[in-house]
């Protein structure tokens, strides 16, 4: 595709850089992505993703903007308090760039619906932008299921940690953590609290690995669990392995169908 003399400015920075140029930025153009989650982690992917020309951009949440919400969410603002999030998240994109469709889906997700809401469009990546661990294994059993690939993230207080499944090529989320844990051994972040900057941190290195993956370039972080700890300024890397007896990506997988657990999102 062409881009007009706007879009050639808008997006001059990419197009001077090899690993993108004209061609990458007009498969950006032409690509989805779809946010479950408009919190602190969708909040920066969505706004990045947004800037970065990505085509078409899906908001999965079903929650309204709470002033608790600013300290971190800022796709959000004080006079969207009280209004549907992909609602604000729709018109703050579109306050951005206008190349944007935003295709917005104000509900839960569950096992009745993610399959239909990720073949709505056919996005070609996920970004699970959620906060807890019922949704984030729902997530991954339907991309898994679907082969799409997608970004995990979770945060709490002072770090943060994602990894990203390509199908193929790497271990699932489920490969890592097993099971959902018991609810009541899964603190939230309004129990134990979050540094309102981690999920901008962490939320950027999803989109990254989104636009990574949609124009093919460098490494992705298949195989790896990347974990940030701000208090001491700290990345590392932990190597995870796939299982084979995996219960959804294995080699004989048992779990064919979507686990019914009550509403999340």
């Amino acid at each position: 595709m062409s881009l007009t003399n706007e879009q050639i400015e808008r997006y001059s920075r990419h197009l001077i850089l090899k690993e993108v140029g004209l061609m990458g930025q007009s498969k950006l153009l032409s690509s989805k992505v779809l946010i479950i989650g408009l919190g602190g982690l969708g909040s920066l992917s969505a706004m990045y993703l947004a800037a970065a020309g990505i085509g078409t951009i899906g908001l999965v949440d079903p929650d309204v903007v709470e002033l608790s919400n600013l300290q971190r969410q800022i796709i959000h603002s004080y006079e969207d308090v009280g209004k549907p999030k992909v609602i604000s998240g729709k018109e703050s994109i579109e306050d951005l760039n206008s190349d944007v469709e935003v295709v917005t889906y104000d509900e839960w997700v569950s096992p009745t619906n993610i399959v239909d809401i990720i073949r709505d469009r056919d996005y070609n990546f996920v970004i699970d932008a959620t906060d807890n661990f019922k949704a984030k294994f729902l997530i991954n059993d339907a991309c898994v299921l679907l082969q799409k690939p997608f970004s995990h993230a979770g945060i709490m207080q002072f770090s943060g940690q994602t990894m990203t499944y390509v199908p193929g090529k790497g271990p699932c989320y489920r490969c890592v953590f097993l099971n959902p844990p018991p609810t009541i051994a899964s603190p939230t972040r309004e129990e134990k609290g979050v540094l309102g900057v981690i999920p901008g941190i962490i939320g950027s290195i999803q989109a990254t690995e989104a636009i990574k993956y949609l124009l093919g370039i460098g490494e992705l972080l298949t195989g790896q669990l990347l974990v940030f700890e701000a208090l001491s300024m700290e990345f590392r890397k932990i190597e995870i392995a796939a299982r084979t007896n995996c219960e959804v990506c294995g080699h004989l997988p048992i779990l064919k169908d979507l686990v019914e657990y009550e509403p999340f999102c």
